[in-house]
């Protein structure tokens, strides 16, 4: 990971927040520490904040994962995300949606995309959300091996599903896809959260990343499974 990239992004995705503090959000920390014949770190972190104001939402967020074995990095990834919704009607809205990752195993050195579209809630109760969007916009990347730089025009698409299974237990899963002419990008997030405490949580999730275009040495499907506590602030 470059500490320095990593920094200047922390420092414009504060930037980009407002000033005001009335953000409400969810943080989740996960990790492994062994020592004995073998010495393994694992940290898995990640926080999601939204504003709501009468037209307006706004969502930003921040995921890191990082794992040694024997001082050795075989896993280094950490992704910026943010996107304001701008409502139409109850159930229908316009968006705009940035999103910024670096992961150290993939044959990217970074990947950078700005889109905007249109968004609908085609459930939207107590207990069931399930809201789709789809939009166009732009990505950037490095190539890691010969620091070429893509930039290409993209189809961004996004379902965000969740239910309410009990009074303590909640299942979530969110669906995003970027598709390029170089290189379309998949990821889909599923949750289990089950309340312990009024602001706490356990939460078991399970992630599947996806590039269509790699090099021929490299996985082109990445596959993470977390255990964490989820907490609300």
């Amino acid at each position: 990971m470059s500490i320095r990239r990593f920094f200047a992004a922390l420092m414009l995705f504060g930037v980009v927040l407002p000033a005001q503090a009335d953000w409400e959000g969810k943080g989740e920390l996960g990790g492994v520490l062994a020592r004995g014949n073998t010495e393994t770190e694992t940290l898995n972190a990640k926080a999601d904040m939204t504003k709501q104001t009468e037209q307006w939402q706004h969502r930003a967020g921040f995921s890191v994962l990082r794992t040694t074995n024997d001082n050795v990095t075989s896993a280094d990834r950490w992704e910026l995300r943010g996107e304001s919704d701008y409502k139409l009607t109850e159930r229908s809205f316009v968006f705009g949606a940035l999103r910024y990752e670096q992961d150290e195993f993939t044959d990217f050195e970074y990947q950078a995309t700005g889109s905007v579209g249109y968004g609908y809630k085609f459930i939207d109760s107590e207990a069931t959300n399930l809201v789709g969007r789809l939009g166009i916009g732009y990505r950037l990347a490095e190539l890691r091996l010969t620091g070429e730089s893509e930039d290409q025009a993209i189809v961004r698409g996004a379902v965000d599903f969740s239910h309410q299974l009990t009074e303590t237990t909640r299942i979530v899963d969110r669906f995003l896809i970027e598709a390029g002419s170089d290189n379309t990008f998949l990821q889909n997030i599923l949750r289990l959260e089950v309340r312990i405490m009024s602001a706490l949580a356990l939460g078991v999730g399970y992630e599947v990343r996806h590039n269509t275009d790699v090099q021929a040495d490299t996985e082109k499907t990445d596959q993470v499974l977390t255990v964490s506590l989820v907490f609300d602030f």
